[in-house]
């Protein structure tokens, strides 16, 4: 079962699901639940492996400064380790890998998963860009590639939305679902959504306001079950939606936005969904 005890400011609905019990969470902030890197101290670095084409290397590099202007966390680009099948963008222990791809005409735009250990730590995270729409005029411009990539990126720490409703007015944040991220369409008011806000800052402090006795940022971690019988992150391949386990959360229009897969011996997995308008 998911327990979630943060300080109160989480109420919690459990629910019995095909896959085990996931939780149901109303959020009075906007973290995913107690999912948060395990590290000693503070400010700590999160390694976001370059797996990108030169289309997207920019929109990479001003998330990952955007990012570290939090309090508690830095980021920094790396040299990818996702693999040559980046459909898959296989994990990589103690780091996010960013990829693109053309994954076809799945309905989605991004897709981040954070992968957590028994103690709700994350221990691994991807996030996944679908050229098969951003390479169309709609999708094709600056502020939905900075939008996206700033989004799914912030999911990886632990973020949730601050609002999931495409028309109402921006919020100013890349955590805000909107019909317009540049705020220049006169559709979502004046303000732009293309990177994080204050109240993101805010909100990572408050998830990262203790330290652990341990961390998961290291490049190797203990190695997770897997073979015959078993599941666990060295084998979890989410390149196949089926994968994603059970529906936990829709967004403002209906669409599944959040799954949640056990796999096994302790650890799960979640996968955060950003749906194209055309969906």
């Amino acid at each position: 079962m998911f327990k979630f005890s943060r300080l109160g400011k989480l109420v919690i609905v459990a629910a019995l699901l095909s896959v085990g019990v996931f939780a149901s969470v109303a959020y009075a902030t906007h973290s995913w639940g107690p999912y948060h890197w395990a590290r000693t101290s503070n400010p700590f670095t999160v390694k976001l492996g370059d797996n990108v084409s030169s289309a997207w290397d920019s929109y990479l590099a001003t998330a990952s400064t955007d990012w570290s202007v939090s309090s508690v966390l830095d980021t920094t680009v790396v040299a990818g380790n996702a693999g040559s099948n980046l459909r898959r963008c296989r994990a990589t222990n103690g780091r996010v890998e960013v990829c693109n791809t053309t994954y076809g005409n799945t309905g989605w735009l991004g897709v981040a998963s954070i992968w957590v250990d028994s103690s709700n730590h994350i221990t691994q995270g991807t996030v996944k860009l679908n050229d098969t729409y951003f390479n169309t005029a709609t999708y094709n411009t600056p502020d939905w590639r900075q939008f996206v990539t700033c989004q799914e990126v912030g999911h990886t720490f632990g973020l949730d939305h601050q609002d999931t409703n495409f028309s109402n007015t921006n919020l100013g944040t890349c955590m805000d679902y909107t019909n317009d991220p540049s705020g220049t369409a006169g559709t979502n008011g004046t303000l732009n959504n293309e990177h994080p806000n204050q109240h993101d800052y805010d909100e990572l402090a408050i998830i990262y306001n203790h330290l652990d006795s341990y961390t998961t940022l290291a490049a190797l971690l203990p190695p997770a079950p897997a073979g015959p019988g078993k599941s666990g992150r060295a084998d979890t391949d989410l390149s196949d939606p089926g994968e994603w386990g059970t529906i936990l959360r829709h967004d403002g229009k209906g669409h599944p936005s959040l799954y949640g897969r056990d796999l096994g011996h302790g650890e799960k997995v979640f996968t955060f969904v950003f749906w194209a308008n055309e969906k």
